[in-house]
């Protein structure tokens, strides 16, 4: 087994909505604002080469959204899906699988392309994998959080025909080096894949914990559906992070790629981070 990080670039979100009842005055010493009270955010995904497979979980916001749309997001840096699959010496026809932790237009976008003005699927020789209960929750969203599910980075997907569904119990196997995790604070039954890799628990973090500034339990973003579950949630997983060593894998972090937990006197807090190569 390989794991690669794979970085789709940089977008911008509101700080206060990333880091929801936590005062400004706080959360901007370790995650400046720009003047329009916006902070940078990374787009981390993660390849894994495993038992002949290469799955790719999550895609990015892709970029097949008009000019309005990016209007809002300010996406910035030198990297792209394809580019970084490239580095590696892949394309996107070489990955046949690709593991969906939820849909918001952040982490699916980059599913679905433009083609001759078509919508197609980004890798043709794919399956899609999601969960019934989330996909139910995505196509028939409520109002607060439907700007997040946009029809066309779900629909295709469906219409293709290659749709799987992932069974909604927790530490169900995915591989038999994968397992899945299930949260629902953020967004219902979002996957968190487990990964064994050198001896170690590899935990890929998605949205319940977007970066190290958001280990402090209180720090919840006003985006969740559910912010106390979220806190149970995160308390739940963190503690058993720091019991079992397990290495952490950020999608949101700017900065850090990785990272270790440890119990101090105010709770758990961060212990080291790394890149994923060095493990």
């Amino acid at each position: 087994m390989k794991l690669h990080t794979i970085d789709t670039g940089f977008f911008k979100l509101d700080g206060g909505a990333m880091f929801g009842v936590v005062p400004k005055t706080i959360w901007n010493k370790t995650n400046p604002a720009d003047e329009n009270n916006l902070c940078n955010w990374a787009m981390r995904c993660l390849l894994i080469e495993d038992e002949g497979r290469l799955i790719l979980v999550d895609t990015g916001i892709g970029n097949k959204q008009d000019e309005r749309f990016f209007s809002h997001y300010y996406l910035h840096g030198d990297s792209s899906l394809d580019s970084s699959l490239a580095a590696l010496g892949f394309t996107s026809d070489d990955i046949t699988d690709v593991f969906l932790t939820h849909l918001h237009f952040d982490h699916v976008g980059g599913a679905v392309v433009r083609e001759n003005g078509e919508l197609a699927l980004a890798f043709k020789n794919a399956t899609y994998w999601s969960n019934q209960k989330h996909w139910d929750w995505a196509i028939h969203p409520n109002d607060r959080e439907k700007a997040s599910f946009l029809k066309e980075n779900i629909l295709p997907i469906q219409e293709s025909g290659r749709l799987k569904f992932i069974p909604v119990e927790d530490g169900s196997q995915f591989t038999a080096n994968i397992k899945v995790r299930f949260v629902s604070g953020h967004t219902e039954a979002m996957m968190l894949p487990q990964i064994s890799y050198k001896g170690k628990q590899v935990l890929y973090m998605a949205d319940l914990l977007p970066s190290v500034g958001h280990i402090p339990l209180p720090y919840v973003m006003a985006y969740d559906m559910f912010p106390l579950q979220t806190l149970t949630e995160k308390k739940i997983f963190l503690d058993e992070a720091v019991q079992n060593n397990y290495v952490l894998f950020l999608e949101h972090d700017p900065v850090n790629e990785c990272c270790t937990l440890q119990q101090t006197e105010k709770g758990v807090r961060l212990n080291e981070t790394f890149k994923l190569e060095k493990l």
